[in-house]
């Protein structure tokens, strides 16, 4: 990192962005199902249909994504906080107790209930320090009507409008 930028100022600063909450999934060379939670998400371009998550390297499920060729992101909705927490936690069987349904066009697991669902090929992926950068084509998208759950400051919510416009 920059010699001048303490750490903590960066990530106290990037806290205050508020954004969605997702969980990336994906299965293992073993047929595994594996994920991580993330709010480092964004559509990227239309035409084609492309969105990118960033994947922090020492992740749990780093390597899975690595070789995986599709990968599907779940936008989670409000109250499916708990989760957030538990695809954010290492070394704990995250699927237990989560509901779950395989996608249609890749039989990715995708998170029951969620928000939005989109499944993916693998584009690309690139460097991103200590995270790689996966960008997805968008094959599915789906969505419920449901609120999504936010995350701004280090904690959950949900959005309230200010009627300033």
């Amino acid at each position: 990192m920059n010699a001048a930028l303490d750490p903590t100022d960066f990530r106290d600063a990037m806290a205050r962005f508020a954004s969605g909450v997702t969980v990336v999934t994906t299965r293992d060379s073993g047929g595994k199902a594996v994920g991580f939670t993330a709010s480092a998400f964004s559509s990227l371009s239309l035409d084609p249909p492309l969105l990118l998550v960033c994947l922090q390297k020492d992740a749990d499920c780093y390597a899975a994504f690595m070789e995986a060729e599709q990968f599907g992101v779940s936008i989670l909705a409000q109250g499916q906080s708990p989760i957030a927490l538990r695809f954010a936690t290492k070394a704990i069987d995250k699927w237990d107790g989560t509901p779950s349904a395989p996608g249609s066009a890749t039989g990715i697991p995708l998170i029951d209930g969620a928000a939005a669902c989109l499944e993916c090929r693998v584009h690309s992926r690139a460097d991103g320090g200590d995270h790689t950068i996966l960008i997805g084509e968008v094959l599915t998208a789906d969505t419920n009507g449901r609120e999504p759950l936010l995350h701004f400051n280090r904690a959950f919510g949900r959005f309230v409008e200010d009627g300033g416009s």
